[in-house]
């Protein structure tokens, strides 16, 4: 298996996703909480990375396994158009999905016992979002758990491993008894400023979905836009876009951000381009980028003035 190939089988552009909540993460510890754990950081950062690109290749392979459409199989799919033997694509996943297990270990021994539960539920329904009897990825449930998991789950987590174990949540032994403390404000503070992240990774998925809803019922994919229909979805999509704005504008009035991050307001101008350019059409060739598009331009500015903020706070 080539690079090129390999690179296409994880599809590495879609990485964004999971790069932003760990950006804003780490940004949102040096802001709020006055520090950074660089060792961690990078620890975090690898485990994270092998194990988004093992999800993708375990979801092309069960796309490809399950798939009911021969043509889809031979020219859509990545291992049918690259011929790529399903053996070698399962040896692949079984190596990723290793390392990234020893990293996450390892990241678990230099800060808390609790990391294990944390990044052991990540990775359980990161796997069974597409593997097994009945994916998640096939169900309505898609889009809400890759926006926690994901947005939220990535962020709290760059957030934990760069502060000490007790500032948020802290599990403990002694002899056979277990302690489990933690701060519930300190960490519903999180929750809310993760939020636009949340909103916008579900939004891929929606978007995704929502493009293949007529190839999805054909290969007995029955995602959230089958149950609440196209025109729907499409609102919901323009909601979470929107309600990730509202998101920035609460934390800011909370003080859990800089006023400077309203400065994301000026995404709006052209996220609503993008957003008319959906309505009108679910094409997934032509305007599925946009779900891509709209990540990149908010959470980008919001990772740069989150950036500046750091030196006027």
């Amino acid at each position: 298996m080539t690079l090129k190939v390999f690179l296409k089988l994880v599809e590495i552009q879609t990485k964004i996703a999971s790069l932003f909540p760990f950006l804003l993460g780490i940004l949102f510890a040096q802001f709020y909480f006055g520090t950074i754990n660089i060792g961690n950081t990078l620890l975090f950062f690898l485990a994270m990375l092998l194990f988004d690109l093992t999800t993708t290749a375990i979801n092309n392979l069960m796309d490809y396994q399950k798939a009911k459409d021969v043509s889809y199989k031979e020219n859509t799919n990545i291992i049918g158009q690259e011929k790529i033997a399903e053996k070698t694509v399962i040896q692949l996943i079984l190596m990723m999905l290793t390392f990234a297990s020893l990293l996450g270990l390892w990241l678990v021994f230099r800060t808390n016992i609790l990391l294990l539960f944390l990044g052991g539920a990540c990775f359980i329904v990161g796997i069974f979002y597409t593997f097994g009897p009945l994916p998640i990825s096939r169900m309505p449930l898609g889009e809400a758990l890759s926006g926690v998991v994901m947005g939220f789950g990535i962020f709290f987590i760059a957030v934990y491993v760069n502060v000490a174990p007790t500032t948020l949540i802290d599990l403990s032994f002694h002899g056979t008894t277990f302690l489990l403390e933690g701060n519930v404000l300190t960490i519903l503070k999180i929750f809310l400023v993760s939020l636009p992240t949340v909103f916008l990774i579900a939004n891929i998925m929606l978007a995704n979905n929502t493009c293949d809803l007529e190839q999805d019922i054909s290969n007995h994919r029955f995602t959230l836009p089958f149950y609440i229909g196209k025109s729907n979805a499409v609102l919901l999509f323009n909601l979470l876009m929107y309600a990730s704005y509202v998101m920035v504008i609460l934390a800011v009035i909370f003080r859990l951000l800089h006023p400077i991050l309203l400065g994301v307001l000026i995404t709006l101008i052209p996220i609503r381009k993008n957003l008319q350019q959906f309505n009108q059409r679910q094409v997934k060739e032509e305007t599925f980028s946009v779900a891509i598009k709209n990540i990149s331009l908010f959470c980008g500015v919001e990772i740069l003035l989150l950036a500046v903020s750091l030196g006027l706070n």
